[in-house]
Protein backbone atom coordinates (compact mmCIF):
# COMPACT_ATOMS: atom_id res chain seq x y z
CA UNK A 1 0.00 0.00 0.00
CA UNK A 2 1.03 3.55 0.11
CA UNK A 3 1.25 3.09 3.88
CA UNK A 4 5.03 3.64 3.95
CA UNK A 5 4.81 6.51 1.80
CA UNK A 6 2.01 8.86 1.58
CA UNK A 7 2.00 12.33 3.04
CA UNK A 8 -0.90 13.72 5.97
CA UNK A 9 -2.11 16.95 7.27
CA UNK A 10 -1.22 16.45 10.63
CA UNK A 11 -0.91 19.84 11.74
CA UNK A 12 -1.33 23.12 9.95
CA UNK A 13 2.55 24.18 10.59
CA UNK A 14 3.96 24.26 6.85
CA UNK A 15 6.84 22.59 6.91
CA UNK A 16 10.07 23.82 4.53
CA UNK A 17 10.33 21.57 1.39
CA UNK A 18 12.50 18.79 0.92
CA UNK A 19 13.90 17.80 -1.80
CA UNK A 20 12.11 15.04 -4.29
CA UNK A 21 13.15 16.06 -7.74
CA UNK A 22 15.98 12.83 -7.54
CA UNK A 23 12.89 10.39 -6.73
CA UNK A 24 10.70 11.91 -8.52
CA UNK A 25 13.18 11.85 -11.89
CA UNK A 26 14.19 8.23 -10.98
CA UNK A 27 10.75 7.39 -10.80
CA UNK A 28 9.33 8.48 -13.85
CA UNK A 29 10.28 6.04 -16.29
CA UNK A 30 9.62 2.99 -14.33
CA UNK A 31 5.84 4.70 -13.89
CA UNK A 32 5.34 5.46 -17.21
CA UNK A 33 6.68 1.81 -18.43
CA UNK A 34 4.28 0.69 -16.13
CA UNK A 35 0.83 2.79 -17.29
CA UNK A 36 1.78 2.14 -21.13
CA UNK A 37 2.42 -1.46 -20.62
CA UNK A 38 -0.42 -2.20 -17.94
CA UNK A 39 -3.17 -0.08 -20.01
CA UNK A 40 -2.71 -1.79 -23.11
CA UNK A 41 -1.89 -5.37 -21.87
CA UNK A 42 -5.29 -5.59 -19.30
CA UNK A 43 -7.32 -3.64 -21.90
CA UNK A 44 -6.45 -6.51 -24.35
CA UNK A 45 -6.65 -9.03 -21.76
CA UNK A 46 -10.12 -7.71 -20.80
CA UNK A 47 -11.28 -7.94 -24.02
CA UNK A 48 -10.29 -11.39 -25.22
CA UNK A 49 -11.80 -12.85 -21.97
CA UNK A 50 -15.68 -10.95 -22.02
CA UNK A 51 -15.80 -11.13 -25.97
CA UNK A 52 -13.93 -14.45 -26.71
CA UNK A 53 -13.59 -16.91 -23.85
CA UNK A 54 -16.92 -16.00 -22.06
CA UNK A 55 -15.91 -16.03 -18.71
CA UNK A 56 -17.36 -19.80 -18.47
CA UNK A 57 -14.80 -21.55 -16.26
CA UNK A 58 -13.55 -20.50 -12.66
CA UNK A 59 -9.91 -19.81 -13.29
CA UNK A 60 -11.27 -17.59 -16.33
CA UNK A 61 -13.49 -15.83 -13.43
CA UNK A 62 -10.54 -15.08 -11.13
CA UNK A 63 -8.16 -14.09 -14.05
CA UNK A 64 -10.89 -11.02 -15.26
CA UNK A 65 -11.08 -9.86 -11.45
CA UNK A 66 -7.42 -9.93 -11.37
CA UNK A 67 -7.39 -8.10 -14.76
CA UNK A 68 -9.92 -5.19 -13.41
CA UNK A 69 -7.30 -5.15 -10.46
CA UNK A 70 -4.69 -4.01 -12.60
CA UNK A 71 -6.33 -1.68 -14.96
CA UNK A 72 -7.57 0.40 -12.09
CA UNK A 73 -4.58 0.70 -10.72
CA UNK A 74 -3.26 1.96 -14.49
CA UNK A 75 -5.83 4.53 -14.80
CA UNK A 76 -4.75 7.13 -12.19
CA UNK A 77 -1.18 6.94 -13.00
CA UNK A 78 -1.33 9.68 -15.53
CA UNK A 79 -2.09 11.98 -12.29
CA UNK A 80 0.96 10.51 -10.69
CA UNK A 81 3.22 11.07 -13.47
CA UNK A 82 2.50 14.58 -13.66
CA UNK A 83 3.54 14.92 -10.01
CA UNK A 84 6.47 13.32 -10.50
CA UNK A 85 7.35 15.73 -13.73
CA UNK A 86 6.12 19.40 -11.74
CA UNK A 87 7.28 18.55 -8.32
CA UNK A 88 3.72 19.57 -7.32
CA UNK A 89 0.30 18.21 -6.91
CA UNK A 90 -2.49 20.72 -8.27
CA UNK A 91 -5.43 17.82 -8.38
CA UNK A 92 -6.87 18.24 -4.68
CA UNK A 93 -6.66 16.01 -1.65
CA UNK A 94 -9.75 13.41 -2.44
CA UNK A 95 -7.22 12.15 -5.77
CA UNK A 96 -4.67 11.97 -3.38
CA UNK A 97 -6.73 9.79 -1.79
CA UNK A 98 -7.80 7.54 -4.46
CA UNK A 99 -4.21 7.39 -6.18
CA UNK A 100 -3.00 6.37 -2.85
CA UNK A 101 -5.68 3.95 -2.60
CA UNK A 102 -5.38 2.07 -5.73
CA UNK A 103 -1.72 0.73 -4.83
CA UNK A 104 -3.37 -1.12 -2.24
CA UNK A 105 -6.43 -2.10 -3.50
CA UNK A 106 -4.40 -3.19 -6.63
CA UNK A 107 -1.57 -4.80 -4.74
CA UNK A 108 -3.54 -6.75 -2.19
CA UNK A 109 -6.05 -7.80 -4.45
CA UNK A 110 -3.57 -9.32 -6.81
CA UNK A 111 -2.20 -11.53 -3.60
CA UNK A 112 -5.55 -12.72 -2.92
CA UNK A 113 -7.03 -13.51 -6.57
CA UNK A 114 -3.49 -15.08 -7.42
CA UNK A 115 -4.54 -17.13 -4.12
CA UNK A 116 -7.56 -17.97 -5.54
CA UNK A 117 -5.72 -19.29 -8.84
CA UNK A 118 -3.66 -21.49 -6.79
CA UNK A 119 -6.18 -22.88 -4.74
CA UNK A 120 -8.30 -23.59 -7.70
CA UNK A 121 -5.32 -25.57 -9.03
CA UNK A 122 -4.83 -27.84 -5.88
CA UNK A 123 -8.05 -28.88 -5.20
CA UNK A 124 -8.61 -29.78 -9.25
CA UNK A 125 -5.12 -31.69 -8.79
CA UNK A 126 -4.82 -32.92 -5.11
CA UNK A 127 -8.42 -33.09 -3.67
CA UNK A 128 -10.23 -33.65 -7.23
CA UNK A 129 -13.47 -35.86 -5.84
CA UNK A 130 -13.25 -34.56 -2.33
CA UNK A 131 -13.47 -30.28 -2.99
CA UNK A 132 -15.07 -30.73 -6.37
CA UNK A 133 -17.89 -28.65 -5.42
CA UNK A 134 -15.77 -25.74 -4.83
CA UNK A 135 -15.02 -25.54 -8.08
CA UNK A 136 -17.91 -23.72 -9.44
CA UNK A 137 -18.39 -20.30 -11.59
CA UNK A 138 -21.26 -19.23 -8.66
CA UNK A 139 -18.53 -20.17 -5.59
CA UNK A 140 -15.81 -18.39 -8.05
CA UNK A 141 -17.75 -14.96 -8.19
CA UNK A 142 -19.04 -15.42 -4.40
CA UNK A 143 -15.22 -15.56 -3.60
CA UNK A 144 -14.58 -12.80 -5.85
CA UNK A 145 -17.12 -10.46 -4.40
CA UNK A 146 -15.59 -11.42 -1.01
CA UNK A 147 -11.97 -9.94 -1.93
CA UNK A 148 -13.44 -6.87 -3.42
CA UNK A 149 -15.24 -6.24 -0.34
CA UNK A 150 -11.85 -7.14 1.94
CA UNK A 151 -9.52 -4.82 0.11
CA UNK A 152 -12.00 -2.09 -0.25
CA UNK A 153 -12.45 -1.86 3.52
CA UNK A 154 -8.67 -2.15 4.06
CA UNK A 155 -8.32 0.76 2.12
CA UNK A 156 -10.56 2.87 3.70
CA UNK A 157 -8.49 3.45 6.44
CA UNK A 158 -5.99 4.42 3.72
CA UNK A 159 -7.69 6.74 2.10
CA UNK A 160 -8.43 8.91 5.63
CA UNK A 161 -5.00 9.66 6.49
CA UNK A 162 -3.77 9.50 2.73
CA UNK A 163 -4.47 13.39 2.40
CA UNK A 164 -2.24 15.95 0.49
CA UNK A 165 0.31 17.95 2.32
CA UNK A 166 1.87 21.16 1.65
CA UNK A 167 5.14 22.94 2.60
CA UNK A 168 6.72 26.23 2.05
CA UNK A 169 9.24 27.34 -0.79
CA UNK A 170 9.77 31.37 -1.03
CA UNK A 171 6.77 32.08 1.00
CA UNK A 172 4.80 29.97 -1.77
CA UNK A 173 3.08 26.96 -0.57
CA UNK A 174 3.42 23.77 -2.76
CA UNK A 175 0.53 20.65 -2.46
CA UNK A 176 2.71 17.32 -1.98
CA UNK A 177 1.37 13.61 -2.30
CA UNK A 178 2.72 10.39 -2.10
CA UNK A 179 5.89 11.77 0.57
CA UNK A 180 5.36 10.43 4.29
CA UNK A 181 3.28 10.64 7.46
CA UNK A 182 4.83 11.79 10.72
CA UNK A 183 6.09 9.33 13.25
CA UNK A 184 2.66 10.09 15.30
CA UNK A 185 1.12 9.21 12.88
CA UNK A 186 2.95 5.76 12.31
CA UNK A 187 2.81 5.55 16.03
CA UNK A 188 -1.03 5.67 16.85
CA UNK A 189 -2.89 4.58 13.78
CA UNK A 190 -0.82 2.99 10.85
CA UNK A 191 1.51 0.61 12.51
CA UNK A 192 -0.88 -1.97 13.30
CA UNK A 193 -3.16 -1.42 10.28
CA UNK A 194 0.21 -2.05 8.46
CA UNK A 195 0.49 -5.26 10.02
CA UNK A 196 -2.89 -6.38 9.56
CA UNK A 197 -2.45 -5.68 6.31
CA UNK A 198 0.70 -7.68 5.84
CA UNK A 199 -1.39 -10.66 7.52
CA UNK A 200 -4.25 -10.64 5.72
CA UNK A 201 -3.23 -9.26 2.03
CA UNK A 202 0.30 -10.64 1.90
CA UNK A 203 1.43 -13.30 4.14
CA UNK A 204 -1.52 -15.57 4.11
CA UNK A 205 -1.61 -15.62 0.22
CA UNK A 206 2.42 -15.79 0.03
CA UNK A 207 1.66 -18.78 2.41
CA UNK A 208 -0.92 -20.63 0.61
CA UNK A 209 0.85 -19.92 -3.22
CA UNK A 210 3.63 -21.70 -1.51
CA UNK A 211 1.72 -24.97 0.06
CA UNK A 212 -0.41 -25.00 -2.55
CA UNK A 213 2.28 -24.85 -5.33
CA UNK A 214 4.53 -27.92 -3.21
CA UNK A 215 1.86 -30.22 -2.68
CA UNK A 216 0.89 -29.80 -6.72
CA UNK A 217 4.48 -30.77 -7.62
CA UNK A 218 4.48 -33.40 -5.43
CA UNK A 219 1.50 -35.15 -7.00
CA UNK A 220 2.65 -34.47 -10.87
CA UNK A 221 6.02 -35.49 -9.59
CA UNK A 222 5.04 -39.48 -9.11
CA UNK A 223 6.49 -42.06 -11.12
CA UNK A 224 2.86 -42.96 -12.38
CA UNK A 225 2.24 -39.83 -12.85
CA UNK A 226 2.54 -39.27 -17.19
CA UNK A 227 2.90 -35.45 -18.04
CA UNK A 228 -0.36 -34.57 -19.98
CA UNK A 229 -0.74 -31.41 -21.64
CA UNK A 230 -3.10 -29.68 -18.97
CA UNK A 231 -0.29 -30.47 -16.32
CA UNK A 232 2.52 -29.07 -18.27
CA UNK A 233 0.60 -25.42 -18.55
CA UNK A 234 -0.70 -26.38 -14.52
CA UNK A 235 3.12 -25.71 -13.66
CA UNK A 236 3.62 -22.92 -15.93
CA UNK A 237 1.06 -20.97 -14.21
CA UNK A 238 2.46 -22.03 -10.63
CA UNK A 239 5.93 -20.72 -11.76
CA UNK A 240 4.58 -17.80 -13.01
CA UNK A 241 2.63 -17.21 -9.80
CA UNK A 242 5.77 -17.55 -7.96
CA UNK A 243 8.07 -15.15 -9.42
CA UNK A 244 5.20 -12.68 -9.64
CA UNK A 245 5.46 -13.21 -5.73
CA UNK A 246 8.95 -13.10 -5.56
CA UNK A 247 9.93 -10.64 -7.75
CA UNK A 248 6.91 -7.83 -6.91
CA UNK A 249 5.33 -8.37 -3.35
CA UNK A 250 8.36 -10.25 -1.12
CA UNK A 251 11.05 -7.16 -1.27
CA UNK A 252 8.18 -3.94 -0.74
CA UNK A 253 6.20 -6.08 2.07
CA UNK A 254 9.37 -7.08 3.42
CA UNK A 255 10.65 -3.41 3.60
CA UNK A 256 7.31 -2.42 4.51
CA UNK A 257 7.32 -4.39 7.89
CA UNK A 258 11.09 -2.92 8.37
CA UNK A 259 9.81 0.52 7.96
CA UNK A 260 6.98 0.45 9.73
CA UNK A 261 9.14 -0.92 13.00
CA UNK A 262 11.71 2.06 12.66
CA UNK A 263 8.32 4.60 12.28
CA UNK A 264 6.67 2.91 15.31
CA UNK A 265 9.68 2.97 16.99
CA UNK A 266 9.93 -0.75 17.84
CA UNK A 267 12.98 -0.68 15.83
CA UNK A 268 15.45 2.10 16.86
CA UNK A 269 18.23 2.98 14.40
CA UNK A 270 20.69 5.87 12.87
CA UNK A 271 19.11 8.31 10.62
CA UNK A 272 20.71 7.76 7.44
CA UNK A 273 19.61 3.81 8.15
CA UNK A 274 15.76 4.69 8.19
CA UNK A 275 16.38 7.03 4.94
CA UNK A 276 18.14 4.45 3.02
CA UNK A 277 14.59 2.01 4.22
CA UNK A 278 12.91 4.57 3.22
CA UNK A 279 14.71 4.91 -0.44
CA UNK A 280 14.26 1.10 -0.87
CA UNK A 281 10.43 1.25 0.12
CA UNK A 282 10.38 3.57 -3.03
CA UNK A 283 12.14 1.15 -5.45
CA UNK A 284 10.33 -1.76 -3.80
CA UNK A 285 7.16 -0.17 -4.29
CA UNK A 286 7.63 0.33 -7.99
CA UNK A 287 8.94 -3.57 -8.11
CA UNK A 288 5.26 -4.10 -7.01
CA UNK A 289 3.44 -2.13 -9.30
CA UNK A 290 5.01 -3.80 -11.92
CA UNK A 291 2.33 -6.63 -11.07
CA UNK A 292 -0.43 -5.31 -13.25
CA UNK A 293 2.07 -5.78 -16.15
CA UNK A 294 3.43 -8.97 -15.20
CA UNK A 295 0.00 -10.60 -14.64
CA UNK A 296 -1.00 -11.15 -18.62
CA UNK A 297 1.59 -13.22 -18.10
CA UNK A 298 -0.44 -15.60 -16.78
CA UNK A 299 -3.45 -15.77 -19.36
CA UNK A 300 -0.74 -15.79 -22.27
CA UNK A 301 1.48 -18.57 -20.92
CA UNK A 302 -1.11 -20.59 -19.04
CA UNK A 303 -4.18 -20.43 -20.66
CA UNK A 304 -4.68 -22.09 -23.87
CA UNK A 305 -7.46 -20.66 -25.49
CA UNK A 306 -6.40 -17.13 -24.58
CA UNK A 307 -3.24 -17.46 -25.62
CA UNK A 308 -4.74 -18.89 -29.16
CA UNK A 309 -7.09 -15.96 -29.23
CA UNK A 310 -4.31 -13.54 -29.35
CA UNK A 311 -2.53 -15.30 -31.67
CA UNK A 312 -5.05 -15.83 -33.73
CA UNK A 313 -6.42 -11.87 -33.24
CA UNK A 314 -3.27 -10.78 -34.48
CA UNK A 315 -3.79 -12.24 -37.54
CA UNK A 316 -7.36 -10.93 -38.28
CA UNK A 317 -8.98 -14.42 -37.17
CA UNK A 318 -10.47 -15.57 -34.05
CA UNK A 319 -11.33 -18.50 -31.70
CA UNK A 320 -15.24 -19.14 -31.89
CA UNK A 321 -16.29 -19.76 -28.32
CA UNK A 322 -19.15 -21.67 -28.75
CA UNK A 323 -17.45 -24.15 -31.58
CA UNK A 324 -13.98 -24.13 -30.28
CA UNK A 325 -12.66 -23.66 -33.90
CA UNK A 326 -10.92 -20.98 -35.74
CA UNK A 327 -12.79 -18.80 -38.30
CA UNK A 328 -12.22 -15.78 -40.30
CA UNK A 329 -13.63 -12.04 -38.55
CA UNK A 330 -15.56 -11.71 -41.92
CA UNK A 331 -18.91 -12.43 -39.89
CA UNK A 332 -20.89 -9.11 -39.17
CA UNK A 333 -24.48 -9.83 -40.12
CA UNK A 334 -26.56 -12.44 -38.54
CA UNK A 335 -27.79 -14.15 -41.67
CA UNK A 336 -23.80 -14.28 -42.68
CA UNK A 337 -22.71 -15.52 -39.09
CA UNK A 338 -25.50 -18.18 -39.21
CA UNK A 339 -24.11 -19.45 -42.51
CA UNK A 340 -20.56 -19.63 -41.18
CA UNK A 341 -21.98 -21.99 -38.51
CA UNK A 342 -23.50 -24.12 -41.06
CA UNK A 343 -19.99 -24.05 -43.54
CA UNK A 344 -17.93 -24.83 -40.50
CA UNK A 345 -20.06 -27.83 -39.44
CA UNK A 346 -19.52 -29.35 -43.14
CA UNK A 347 -16.02 -27.63 -44.27
CA UNK A 348 -14.18 -27.04 -40.92
CA UNK A 349 -10.34 -27.27 -42.11
CA UNK A 350 -11.52 -25.98 -45.77
CA UNK A 351 -13.12 -22.84 -45.13
CA UNK A 352 -11.90 -21.65 -42.16
CA UNK A 353 -7.75 -22.41 -41.57
CA UNK A 354 -6.09 -20.73 -43.79
CA UNK A 355 -3.54 -22.48 -46.27
CA UNK A 356 -0.68 -24.16 -45.23
CA UNK A 357 -2.10 -23.83 -41.77
CA UNK A 358 -2.65 -26.78 -39.88
CA UNK A 359 -6.38 -27.62 -37.81
CA UNK A 360 -6.77 -26.68 -34.54
CA UNK A 361 -5.25 -29.25 -32.14
CA UNK A 362 -7.30 -31.88 -30.21
CA UNK A 363 -6.29 -30.35 -27.01
CA UNK A 364 -7.46 -26.72 -28.10
CA UNK A 365 -10.77 -28.47 -28.91
CA UNK A 366 -11.36 -30.23 -25.72
CA UNK A 367 -10.10 -27.02 -23.66
CA UNK A 368 -12.64 -24.80 -25.52
CA UNK A 369 -15.52 -27.24 -25.16
CA UNK A 370 -15.05 -29.35 -22.40
CA UNK A 371 -16.67 -29.32 -19.11
CA UNK A 372 -15.79 -26.76 -16.40
CA UNK A 373 -13.09 -28.64 -14.63
CA UNK A 374 -11.27 -29.75 -17.60
CA UNK A 375 -11.18 -26.63 -20.03
CA UNK A 376 -9.84 -24.15 -17.25
CA UNK A 377 -6.13 -24.12 -17.82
Amino acid sequence: SMLGMSASNTSNVSQTCKDYTFNHYLLMPGYTLIFITGLILNVIALWIFVRYMRLKSVVMIYMFNLAISDLSFTLPLPLRLYYYSNHQWPFGSILCQVSGSVFQINMYGSCLFLMCINLDRYIAIVHPLRWRHLRRPKVAKILCLLVWVVIFMGSIPTAIVHKQNHCKVRNQTIYLCFESFSDNMWQNNLFPLVILAEILGFLLPLSSVTYCSVRIFQELCQPSQTKTLRQQKTVRLLLVNLVIFIICFVPYNTTLAVYGMIKARVMKVEKDTQASVRQALIITMMLASMNCMLDPLIYYFSTEGFRNTFKKLRRGQAWDSEMGILKHQIVESKSARDYAVSKVKLFPSENFVRPKESSPSLPTAVFLNGPIEDSEI
